[in-house]
C-alpha cells in the first residue's frame, strides 16, 4: 500500500426507512464497504448520537411523495456541523418503477432543501419496495405498484465507488 492510502476508514452509514427497505439498502452498502476493508457502523438516524470519530458518513432516507423521511431532516439539522467536518455521501430510496430505479435520478427538490446547508460528495436514488401486505394505508396498496424495484448490483457498485474514493487521501 502507497503511502497516499489510508488503510482503514470509519464509516456510519445512518439511514431513515419507514417500512424497512432503506434499512437494508444501508446494510448492503454498510457490507459493501466492510468487504472493501472499512470499518463500517449501520445505524437508525434516531440511534446516532454523535458523528464524531466518522471519516466518512453515508445517509440515506426513504422518499414518501418525492419527500425525505422527517427523522432525515432532524438528523440533518442536528449533525450538520458533524456532517460537514466528514466525507459524506447520500442516497434516497423510492421510484416503485424499474425504468426510474434504472436511471441516474436527481435529489428531489425536498431532498436537495433538507441537505442544502450539506457538502455532498455524491447522491443516488435507487428503487423502492412496497410489499402487498405492508402496514399502510390500503389506498396507497391500491394506486401504487407493488414489488422490489431495488437493483442491488447498481446499490453494490456505488459502495465500492465510496470505498475506492476513501482508499486514496484526496
Amino acid at each position: 500500500m502507497s503511502q497516499n492510502a489510508i488503510a482503514m476508514a470509519r464509516i456510519l452509514v445512518a439511514y431513515a426507512t419507514k417500512l424497512g427497505s432503506t434499512r437494508e439498502i444501508a446494510d448492503v452498502i454498510g457490507a459493501e464497504l466492510h468487504s472493501a476493508g472499512h470499518a463500517a457502523d449501520v445505524l437508525a438516524m434516531n440511534d446516532v448520537r454523535s458523528i464524531d470519530g466518522y471519516d466518512a458518513v453515508v445517509i440515506g432516507s426513504a422518499l414518501y411523495a418525492a419527500h425525505w423521511q422527517r427523522d432525515a431532516n432532524r438528523f440533518v439539522h442536528r449533525h450538520v456541523e458533524g456532517l460537514n467536518a466528514a466525507r459524506l455521501w447520500a442516497f434516497s430510496s423510492g421510484p416503485l418503477d424499474a425504468k426510474l430505479a434504472a436511471q441516474d435520478l436527481p435529489m428531489t427538490p425536498n431532498a436537495a432543501e433538507i441537505t442544502a446547508e450539506l457538502r455532498i460528495l455524491g447522491h443516488r436514488t435507487f428503487g423502492g419496495r412496497l410489499a402487498a401486505d405492508a402496514p399502510i394505508d390500503p389506498q396507497v396498496l391500491a394506486t401504487h405498484p407493488i414489488g422490489d424495484f431495488r437493483d442491488w448490483d447498481r446499490i453494490r457498485r456505488w459502495a465500492r465507488e465510496i470505498a475506492l474514493a476513501l482508499d486514496v487521501v484526496g
